[in-house]
């Protein structure tokens, strides 16, 4: 560890980069992931369709080949941004997908006798399923959305592919200067370990405070 000790300010920097791919690329793709499963559950056929292609699509496409057509597509038809904003696009994309997925699996959960008390009510279904069904299919599946975070932080990993330099990246580029690979990714493993664990209790107590809410 004394390696990483040494290096620190650019591995600290690159950590810094990981966290702000992860926390964005979360954000992007639970709002995408909304939208998306709000067309899967609509009662419009054709936005079922266009909801459920999407996660078809982009749950069978690898993350690395999207951040690279990403990088090397979106420039030709004149779309210009960093490397760091094409992975958080890239990645927001691509875990839309995931989320969209549990957050239907949440609806279905929910009994269809609430759905009904809400048009009883006399909401639409737009206001029915931002009032009533989501926040209900949320308290379900915090636990697979927490795993879905987990694997959006592994994911990260794969910017470098684009010349994001992250905490893997940086890595790399200490183990160059010192080749000391065992003792470097080993570091970095952990601090990844970490973080996945800190997620995973922060998910494990969030649930737990949801079903005593229930």
């Amino acid at each position: 560890m004394s390696v990483l000790l040494d290096h620190l300010p650019v591995i600290w920097q690159g950590l810094v980069v990981t966290l702000q791919l992860t926390v964005a690329s979360f954000l992007g793709a639970a709002v995408l992931g909304v939208l998306i499963t709000a067309m899967r559950v609509s009662p419009v056929g054709v936005l079922r369709a266009m909801g459920t292609a999407y996660v078809e699509t982009f749950q069978n496409i690898p993350l690395l080949v999207l951040l690279t057509l990403a990088f090397f597509a979106l420039p030709e038809i004149g779309i210009k941004a960093d490397a760091l904003v094409t992975a958080i696009v890239a990645i927001s994309v691509y875990t839309a997908a995931y989320i969209a997925e549990a957050l239907r699996s949440g609806v279905n959960a929910v009994g269809k006798g609430q759905g009904e008390a809400a048009r009883a009510l006399g909401l639409t279904f737009r206001q029915s399923l931002w009032h009533v069904i989501l926040p209900q299919a949320l308290r379900t599946v915090v636990q697979p959305l927490g795993n879905i975070v987990i694997a959006l932080l592994m994911n990260t990993t794969l910017a470098g592919a684009i010349s994001v330099v992250d905490l893997t990246d940086e890595a790399k580029r200490v183990n160059l200067v010192e080749a000391q690979p065992i003792a470097i990714f080993v570091g970095v493993g952990v601090m990844y370990a970490l973080l996945a664990s800190v997620i995973g209790y922060v998910t494990g107590r969030l649930e737990r405070r949801l079903v005593m809410v229930r």
